[in-house]
């Protein structure tokens, strides 16, 4: 495990405070707040030792960058506003989605990814 630095810590303080899933350039704004000499590198670099030490998941959305949430045991799914581009997390689930897998195949996991407009932008 690698030792825990200042900006380790800025950057694990951002994931966990803005409870949605960052790119790393949000990473970057938000734990500039405790280290305003922060650099993007520097971000990358720590944002793969956290996903590899396992504290923090990477979230993928097709078309897009990865994103980091902090590591979550409970399934959930996202929603990608159309408008500012940002990731939310959404709680809930529809369930069992085996009935429409084809026949012969088995379901193993899903993700679903809803768009639209967050509430910022659905009301400008």
């Amino acid at each position: 495990m690698e030792r825990s630095t200042r900006q380790r810590s800025a950057i694990r303080d951002a994931i966990t405070a803005a409870q949605r899933p960052l790119s790393p350039q949000e990473v970057l704004d938000a734990a500039k707040q405790q280290v305003p000499a922060l650099g993007l590198a520097t971000v990358y670099r720590n944002l793969k030792l956290l996903v590899d030490e396992g504290e923090v998941h990477a979230v993928t959305l097709p078309g897009d960058s990865p994103r980091y949430q902090p590591a979550r045991h409970e399934h959930h799914h996202h929603f990608r506003c159309t408008g500012c581009h940002k990731v939310f997390v959404v709680h809930g689930c529809p369930g069992n989605l085996g009935h429409l897998v084809p026949p012969g195949f088995r379901l193993e996991q899903h993700d679903i990814t809803l768009y639209g407009l967050c509430s910022d932008c659905a009301a400008a």
